[in-house]
């Protein structure tokens, strides 16, 4: 049997699950909420076409209207600053698409202090447990906030001080991109950065160093509890747009029972 022939005979015998990593995408969905004069992206809307109607008897279909940025979607690096010189989305190597994952679980620190920061030292300490992060792979952080995902209030948790939502810290988010080996990470909340994160030096350091450095994020995840914390493999394609700088994607991975 070859290689993708067990592959698919594990996917087919339950041996090798698939988890859907991605939340659902609709009107409803929660979007990131920039104060001015800083412009917004528009939720996810859809506009009928036809529907088995006269204006089409036998089909239905939609078009569709939504930012890059909405719902469960990758950071290319042109997003940022930056990475203004670093690829598009419809640039990104598609190697680089199907990745090892390893799963840090920060969930019950983040249910007391919904501004947690991932240190570096958390990192450290989950390496000493685990092994190495993985070499061309996805660092995803579980916090537990997907729960919050049917609540755009929730789901934001801003107050007049700003959104409290839990992130890396810089000195984190420096570490991954400059001294380890993975191409990106992927979080359950809105954005890859905290909700403080605007008041970090620098400002927003999971953009401004990790796209610098030619990694991606992948954000508003979901079902990161049903991961192992290595093992798993990540596939995430994202539409390949010209020009993008990210898109919505459906992001599955693959575990081994």
């Amino acid at each position: 049997m070859s290689i993708l022939q067990a592959l698919m005979s594990g996917v087919g015998g339950g041996t090798i699950q698939v988890v859907d990593l991605t939340a659902p995408l609709s009107s409803g969905t929660p979007i990131l909420q920039l104060p001015p004069p800083f412009a917004n992206t528009i939720p996810f809307g859809l506009e009928e076409i036809s529907r088995y109607d006269d204006r089409g008897p036998a089909w239905y279909w939609n078009n569709i209207h939504t930012g890059e940025h909405t719902g469960t979607h990758f950071d290319a690096p042109i997003h940022w600053v930056t990475g203004r010189d670093g690829d598009d989305v419809s640039q990104v190597p598609v190697q680089r698409l199907l990745a090892p994952a390893v799963v840090i679980d920060v969930a019950d620190r983040v249910a007391k202090d919904p501004d947690f920061l991932l240190e570096v030292d958390d990192i450290r300490a989950w390496e000493a447990e685990h092994g190495p992060l993985p070499d061309g792979g996805w660092l995803l952080v579980r916090t537990g906030w997907d729960a919050r995902s049917g609540d755009q209030e929730a789901f934001l948790n801003a107050n007049e001080t700003g959104p409290h939502t839990p992130g890396l810290s810089a000195e984190a988010a420096k570490w991954l991109a400059e001294e380890s080996p993975v191409i990106g990470i992927g979080v359950e909340t809105v954005g890859t950065d905290a909700g403080a994160a605007h008041s970090f030096d620098p400002p927003f350091p999971c953009h401004s160093y990790l796209l610098g450095a030619d990694k991606y994020g992948l954000t508003q995840l979901r079902n990161l509890d049903r991961l192992p914390p290595t093992g798993a493999v990540v596939i995430a394609p994202p539409l390949p747009i010209v020009g993008g700088s990210g898109s919505p994607v459906r992001v599955l991975a693959l575990v081994e029972k």
